[in-house]
């Protein structure tokens, strides 16, 4: 008798506990989000995988507590990652595939991650580089970020950046406002990020922020004491010592970041995500002499393993993902949408077209299992759409159809020093048919063959800016400030508009930007903090071209701008703008479009 009521007893308390914990998982917070993305750091661009010169214990330790996604894929540049990640599309489908030529913004009403969670109650945050448009309507502000502080264009320092930035004590824009900072670029993106933390953290909403460093990508610039270390490898061993010195400041200010969510007793429900965006550049060399990219070939840019393999490591303790996991299943940049939202329980909505799959059923100690499925890389550095085939990777399990023609099988060969097509044709066949399904939607939607557009007219951002970097031509591409200081010429001078509202427009073409204004013939007042070289030009004409009116104005002397005049109706129309000089015709660098009337 004794004995069962002693069970009973058991039993009942075994009862009221596993109600106990159904009540406190109902009652939980929704977890907390950072996902740090770092910019052009390689799958061997870190100690714990192996590279045997730098030093990351920090990431280390992160990766030992992590779920690690041994073969998740990005694409081999910036802009596409990162318009992947955000829309949860491949870059063929939200327009943004490449880095330059009006390629690298978001196409208009695209809905981000950003709104998904802030449309399902979160505070919504971005520390760092956006490179998915520069002007309304696809600012970060404009895509779902309730606070940004971040640099403009793909880099700090880049000609469409504020002018003078150079990594340390730099002016960046706080929702769209330039304002000054004091310190090196990822100290202030991670400082900015526990700073927000700090304001949201009591509140009733949990917080996603978004931390894409610009680190590692060129220049390369980090202060002394973290490249020192690693001098004695430089030209030996390893490509760029500062390569490796900026990698090990982003380590250190992602250890500070932990412990800070330590401290204040955020990190178990907080979803921490530590990947990249691309193959490194710098970590190893084409030759393969120097660096180490954890035995794959590729660097960024390539449709080789290195450029697009990237790291993926994951934690949540409170839920289970956790314990120093791989996880070798096929994933993308893709997935991070519906992988978040079922993790966060994010509803999300039924307009926002999904290519991703979601891999949250991989992470728990309850493995799940994908369907087979078939990952398409598609990019190409230019305005005109990737072609079909011969710029593509298409992955499957470990197979690899590199540009249509070359197969290898990634385990085998993760060099891919093999091209087995000829005896997989049957593989190479289905993949090509896979790749063919899926471009018949993609060429089907506008996004495929009309150009994301700048907005004038909108009471949003009453004046917007285009460079050069972001025009649409046949030329090579000038994206840094001393080509521009230099007077590199390039052919590029076409920017897509739409015309919100029907008026008098004014469009000012000038050589320098406004916050560093100076002579068209001339150079800038000032030259901060002493970085570049100047050489004059001497254009005699400036012309623009839009909506069927050719307008031509002199430039004199001292003109520091040259001021058109024109009446826009309502719609989408294209901005041909020329500096003319004897014979020769070329892009303006800057242009600024704002209606007056």
């Amino acid at each position: 008798m004794l004995r069962n009521v002693f069970l009973s007893c058991i039993i009942l308390v075994l009862f009221i506990a596993c109600q106990t914990k159904e009540i406190e998982k109902k009652e939980q917070k929704a977890p907390n989000v950072i996902l740090v993305l770092t910019d052009d750091l390689g799958i061997g661009d870190l100690g714990c995988h192996g590279n045997p010169w730098l030093k990351t214990p920090n990431i280390d330790s992160f990766y030992n507590e992590a779920v690690r996604m041994t073969d998740f894929h990005v694409s081999p540049l910036c802009t596409p990652t990162r318009s992947a990640i955000m829309t949860g599309q491949y870059p063929i489908n939200n327009g943004a595939w490449a880095t330059f030529k009006g390629r690298d913004a978001l196409t208009r009403n695209t809905e981000t991650m950003a709104n998904v969670f802030k449309n399902n109650g979160y505070k919504t945050a971005l520390f760092g580089k956006w490179h998915l448009g520069d002007n309304y309507p696809v600012r970060p502000t404009d895509c779902g970020f309730d606070t940004t502080i971040h640099h403009l264009a793909g880099g700090v320092g880049e000609l469409s950046d504020y002018w003078g930035n150079s990594y340390f004590d730099d002016v960046y824009y706080v929702n769209n406002k330039p304002q000054q900072f004091e310190g090196y670029c990822t100290d202030v993106w991670f400082n900015e990020t526990m700073k927000f933390i700090d304001e949201n953290k009591n509140a009733d909403q949990p917080f996603f922020v978004y931390l894409p460093t610009n680190a590692p990508h060129d220049p390369l610039i980090v202060a002394e004491k973290y490249a020192e270390p690693y001098k004695q490898f430089e030209g030996k061993d390893i490509v760029s010592a500062n390569l490796y010195g900026m990698i090990a400041n982003i380590d250190e200010n992602f250890g500070k970041l932990n412990a800070y969510l330590e401290e204040k007793n955020l990190a178990e429900n907080t979803i921490v995500i530590f990947m990249s965006d691309n193959g490194t550049r710098f970590g190893y060399s084409q030759d393969g002499k120097l660096g180490y990219n954890k035995g794959y070939s590729g660097i960024k840019g390539s449709k080789l393993e290195g450029g697009h393999i990237a790291p993926f490591f994951i934690r949540w303790p409170n839920g289970e993902i956790q314990g120093g996991k791989d996880i070798n299943t096929l994933t993308a940049h893709v997935d991070l949408v519906p992988t978040l939202a079922k993790l966060c329980g994010l509803t999300i909505p039924s307009t926002m077209k999904l290519d991703g799959v979601d891999f949250s059923s991989l992470l728990k100690p309850q493995k799940g299992v994908l369907d087979e499925r078939t990952v398409f890389l598609h990019n190409r550095q230019d305005w005109r759409p990737p072609m079909d085939e011969n710029q593509t990777c298409i992955l499957k399990n470990q197979w690899r159809l590199v540009n249509g023609k070359q197969l290898y099988d990634i385990i085998k060969d993760p060099k891919q020093q093999h091209n087995v097509a000829s005896k997989h044709p049957e593989l190479v066949k289905q993949l090509l048919a896979d790749n063919a399904e899926f471009l018949k939607s993609t060429k089907a939607s506008p996004i495929y063959s009309e150009l994301p557009v700048n907005v004038v007219g909108n009471e949003a951002q009453k004046e917007i800016k285009l460079t050069i970097q972001h025009a649409i031509g046949e030329g090579g591409g000038i994206w840094k400030p001393e080509q521009v200081s230099e007077g590199m010429k390039n052919i590029n001078n076409m920017h897509a508009l739409e015309i919100e509202k029907a008026g008098v427009y004014e469009i000012s073409l000038r050589r320098w930007p406004k916050e560093c204004p100076g002579p068209i013939w001339g150079i800038p007042q000032k030259n901060p903090k002493n970085l570049y070289e100047y050489k004059t030009i001497h254009p005699t004409k400036a012309r623009i071209q839009i909506a069927n009116q050719i307008l031509e104005k002199e430039i004199n002397k001292n003109d520091e701008e040259v001021l058109f005049k024109v009446k826009l109706e309502k719609g989408k129309t294209l901005l041909v703008n020329d500096f003319i000089e004897g014979k020769e015709t070329y892009g303006v660098y800057y242009s600024y479009v704002k209606i007056i009337n």
